[in-house]
């Protein structure tokens, strides 16, 4: 039993960081990467479709995206999707392909980044709670003897403090990553 609820802790709690730091990919931070355009559903014959299905996206430059899409019909449905992303890209259509400089970050805008960034780990920290409420529930619902049940107590504890540090170190490393000119 004990074994039952410390393995469910842990693959929740491993879905709530992977989910981080996915989420964290896609804020930019100055560079060009390829990931951030990861969200982009382009409009292709009626259909909401992924751009990395619809194209290759390179890095020619350290501030530059280049859009290869595989149909070039779909060129003007990407670029439109594009700027109704958000994402603070202005993409440049030369017919064949397209081309987004990225344009560097301002200090406000980094700031703002940031705060984002600190809500998503305060999300993961949300979620990594919540599974270790869920696991105290099970382990209650156990009926185990209570010095039993006080060691998986500080068992999941010391899990949810292991991770917690984690999601601090990510948040950390994204942070110097932003705030980096």
């Amino acid at each position: 039993m004990k074994e039952e609820i410390l393995n469910e802790l842990e693959e929740n709690i491993e879905k709530a960081l992977n989910n981080l730091g996915e989420r964290f990919k896609t804020v930019r931070t100055g560079r060009a990467n390829p990931s951030s355009l990861d969200k982009v559903m382009v409009m292709y014959y009626g259909v909401p479709t992924p751009l990395r299905t619809l194209a290759n996206v390179t890095v020619p430059e350290a501030r530059q995206l280049l859009i290869k899409p595989f149909d070039k019909g779909a060129l003007s449905g990407i670029e439109k999707a594009i700027y109704e992303a958000n994402l603070g890209y202005t993409p440049n259509n030369d017919g064949e392909s397209i081309r987004i400089v990225i344009p560097p970050l301002t200090e406000d805008r980094r700031k703002e980044l940031v705060k984002m960034v600190k809500g998503m780990a305060e999300d993961a920290k949300v979620s990594v709670r919540n599974a270790r409420h869920d696991s105290l529930e099970l382990l209650k619902d156990a009926d185990l003897p209570e010095d039993e049940e006080k060691n998986i107590e500080t068992e999941i504890q010391n899990s949810v403090n292991k991770y917690n540090k984690k999601i601090e170190e990510l948040l950390d490393e994204k942070e110097k990553d932003l705030m980096s000119v």
